[in-house]
């Protein structure tokens, strides 16, 4: 899944992604998902034979018993008892190297596959995650992906293993009985035709709907766990929690078709492998009365259905199997595109980025999110010196954050926006964002000490220059009432305020050495008293020849900033 180029995939469409119903980007997530030959061969190698020893030894057996009524001395019977013990270890032996071989190799696949879809995301993040909510996200890169393990094990492995050994079962009772092994391919058959349609109109739909429903139900957790407080204030808890019973419950209900398609796929099997077994009788008793099939025979080709299905039965349950595995690859493919959306930026340029203060020119620059369908900034011309502090101001909708996104490389843009004089889109977006950095409006703060938050930034500074750091944001008093800097923040920032998130994210700032810095309505979760105060410290904080940008829809005072800027609405 790489993520150098944009460029559409040359391949045609294959025949069998056409007759699936596949496109390209459902095709490649299933093929990141399938380990390679490699692997899988041994795995299928293992499977056959366990299959067959599972019919081999129902067959050699019902040979055994019936001998053994005809036959009075031992000695005749030692070839089936040694064949019966063969087939018993070797079922179990199989089965087991079957099971080791295949859940390697799909967990090493595995492995490879969540860092392909990471590698994949991250230059997706966090412009072109947008429409993608957090728990659905998390859904995504979590059961997803897990459901993505079952198409070697439950879907490849079972659909080649059963198949290889229906057909030498067939082959081999047509050996004994032609008409016996006929109708035994006739029960096969339709056994697969009806179970496979049977349990698709009963849990087709319930197995396609299982991903998305548990998607929405994790939805709805995270948001009410992330806003359990805001919840409660507004008295809104009990509907929220009425809303995860109803997604809960029409999960579950999903679940229970799922299994009850499964139950019909068993109950259809068993009632054709009895089919097959009365045939089959039907077909050998006049020779054995004949004289023309030994007796031997004729329990053999009735008892060989029974096993057989027993394998068989893994085909429908195959096919239902790939209907999740295959909604879960789409929705991958979804959140995972393999071509980059235009509107996000790709590690192109190699142009270095200058040494020392940054001015910012953008000249005509236009830009708009993954998927929508106009710009949300157009046209727009603008310098902002080096040391200058400006304010972008604007109603909602007017781009403002959009553009934040693109003095960070975060969206791509058209027109021309400089950085030192070097055009931005010749820079790598790496290496440009280690100059310019972006406090959002909600400033991620981890769940661990006040250090660990600022040693994100720079992981070899010492304790003194973290607490250099935290004194010119305003909070070295606060830092030592809490403890110092191994003072806990809380999950998400639980344990201190809006303000105080916001002056620790720029700590960490300082300590990345950001030439510009763009602040990104800074003081939306802070107390209007106490607004121009946390402004006047964030500005306070930055050197003077680096650039602060504040990003907000309310007023700031006049005397904070140098320059100031009204985005229109558009």
């Amino acid at each position: 899944m790489s993520t150098e180029t944009r460029a559409p995939d040359a391949t045609q469409s294959r025949p069998l992604d056409r007759m699936l119903g596949l496109d390209p980007d459902e095709r490649r997530v299933l093929e990141l998902a399938m380990p390679p030959a490699r692997r899988m061969v041994p795995t299928i190698a293992w499977g056959v034979l366990w299959a067959i020893s599972v019919v081999a030894l129902l067959a050699t057996s019902a040979f055994l018993i019936t001998r053994a009524e005809l036959i009075i001395h031992i000695l005749w019977l030692g070839i089936p008892i040694v064949a019966v013990r063969m087939f018993a270890l070797g079922r179990g032996v199989f089965r087991y190297l079957k099971q080791l071989q295949g859940h390697d190799a799909s967990f090493r696949q595995l492995a490879a596959m969540r860092v392909g879809l990471l590698d994949r995301l991250v230059p997706l993040a966090p412009a072109g995650l947008g429409r993608t909510g957090r728990g659905d996200l998390l859904a995504r890169l979590v059961d997803d992906v897990d459901e993505l393990q079952f198409l070697p094990l439950r879907v490849a492995e079972p659909l080649i293993t059963s198949t290889i050994t229906a057909l030498l079962a067939v082959a081999g009772i047509a050996l004994i009985s032609v008409p016996a092994a006929l109708t035994l391919l006739v029960c096969l058959a339709l056994s697969f035709i009806i179970a496979t349609l049977a349990q698709a109109r009963i849990a087709g739909g319930a197995d396609r709907a299982i991903a998305p429903l548990r998607a929405r139900l994790g939805d709805l957790v995270h948001d009410t766990i992330t806003n359990l407080d805001t919840l409660r204030a507004y008295d809104a808890l009990d509907t929220q929690l009425e809303r995860i019973e109803v997604a809960d419950r029409e999960l579950s209900e999903a679940l229970r078709r799922s299994s009850f398609g499964a139950g019909v796929v068993t109950g259809a099997m068993t009632l054709f492998a009895g089919v097959a077994t009365v045939v089959a009788l039907f077909w050998g008793v006049d020779p054995v009365v004949a004289g023309t099939m030994i007796p031997e025979f004729l329990t053999l080709i009735a008892l060989v259905p029974l096993a057989l299905f027993e394998v068989f039965a893994l085909v429908p349950q195959a096919v239902a199997a790939w209907r999740r595995v295959r909604v879960s690859a789409g929705r991958i493919a979804t959140v995972a595109p393999a071509e980059i959306p235009a509107e996000i930026p790709v590690a192109s340029g190699s142009t270095p980025m200058p040494e020392g203060p940054l001015d910012l020119e953008l000249a005509d620059l236009s830009a708009r999110w993954p998927h929508a369908d106009r710009d949300a900034v157009s046209n727009l011309s603008l310098r902002i010196p080096a040391g200058a502090r400006m304010l972008l101001a604007g109603e909602s909708g007017a781009g403002k954050t959009t553009l934040a996104n693109v003095l960070v490389r975060f969206l791509e843009y058209r027109g021309s926006f400089r950085v030192g004089g070097v055009e931005a889109r010749d820079v790598d977006p790496d290496e440009l964002r280690r100059r310019i950095g972006l406090i959002e409006q909600r400033a991620h703060i981890f769940d661990d000490s006040i250090r660990q938050n600022l040693l994100f930034a720079r992981d070899t500074a010492s304790d003194d220059e973290l607490e250099a750091a935290i004194e010119r944001v305003g909070l070295g008093a606060w830092m030592r009432e809490r403890g110092g800097l191994d003072a806990p923040v809380g999950e998400r920032g639980a344990l201190v305020s809006g303000g105080q998130a916001q002056r620790i994210a720029l700590a960490r700032a300082l300590l990345a050495d950001f030439r510009v810095l763009v602040l990104d309505e800074p003081t939306a979760n802070v107390d209007p008293g106490r607004a121009d105060q946390l402004i006047a410290d964030l500005i306070g904080a930055a050197g003077v020849d680096d650039t602060v940008i504040i990003i907000s829809h309310t007023p700031i005072d006049p005397a904070l900033v140098t320059q100031r800027v009204h985005l229109a609405a558009q």
